[in-house]
């Protein structure tokens, strides 16, 4: 009887080396395994018609926040190529080595399309170089006046999916600038003298002589809103 005793207890010890082992061989698999791997990729940068702009060098417009304002206004027939771009294939990387510079352009603001209570006017990029460029996102605006002085804070960007816009010698391509009447608003405004418009990527402004009146500068409703580069003038 002591013998068979001696030997379940000798069986039980085994058992519980095994189970031991086992457990041990089990947490290894969770630990031994090969480290995450790291998967590359970004992390998410009004007159009768256009009036002409001279080349301003003083620094661009800063960004602002998107909106749902949107001017009125269609592409004219001689459209450039637009692209859609969703910066995962290199697209906006490819836009901005063949971007147009301001040194390329020129700037026009077209007539007024006024409509529901807003003020909405095409700013217009003309290629004036001898290459084909691109335009890609939002341009910069601010209302100036005599003396170069800002009137009002910077335009707010419109919601709107950014697209490539490629111009050739003598192409046009717009943005929407628009605001709420300020005879509706009651907003506090002033007179520009001239509109600077920043292309997209670029730090150079193009002046653009401002004879539309007066802008809202503070108050109920005195956001001005920018759109997307779209092709065409606007008109």
């Amino acid at each position: 009887m002591a013998y068979t005793s001696r030997s379940l207890r000798g069986a039980a010890v085994l058992g519980s080396a095994v189970a031991v082992l086992g457990l041990m061989s089990a947490c290894g698999d969770d630990t031994g395994g090969g480290a995450p791997q790291k998967v590359p990729g970004n992390a998410s940068p009004a007159s009768d018609g256009p009036t002409g702009a001279t080349t301003h060098t003083s620094g661009g417009s800063a960004p602002a926040s998107p909106s749902a304002a949107s001017p009125a206004g269609t592409p004219s027939s001689r459209q450039p190529t637009a692209t859609a771009g969703t910066g995962g294939d290199g697209t906006v990387d490819a836009a901005r080595s063949t971007r147009c510079h301001t040194s390329e352009l020129s700037a026009a603001v077209g007539r007024n399309n006024p409509g529901a209570g807003q003020e909405n006017f095409p700013v217009v990029l003309t290629n004036k170089s001898a290459r084909t460029c691109t335009l890609h996102g939002y341009p910069g605006a601010a209302f100036v006046n005599a003396s170069g002085a800002q009137l009002g804070p910077d335009p707010k960007r419109s919601s709107g999916k950014a697209a490539t816009v490629t111009l050739k010698p003598g192409q046009s391509a717009w943005a929407g600038l628009s605001f709420s009447n300020p005879e509706i608003s009651e907003a506090r405004t002033a007179t520009p003298a001239a509109l600077l418009v920043t292309p997209p990527d670029e730090r150079d402004q193009l002046k653009v002589k401002w004879t539309a009146g007066a802008v809202p500068v503070s108050g109920n409703s005195s956001s001005v809103f920018l759109t997307v580069i779209a092709p065409g003038t606007g008109a």
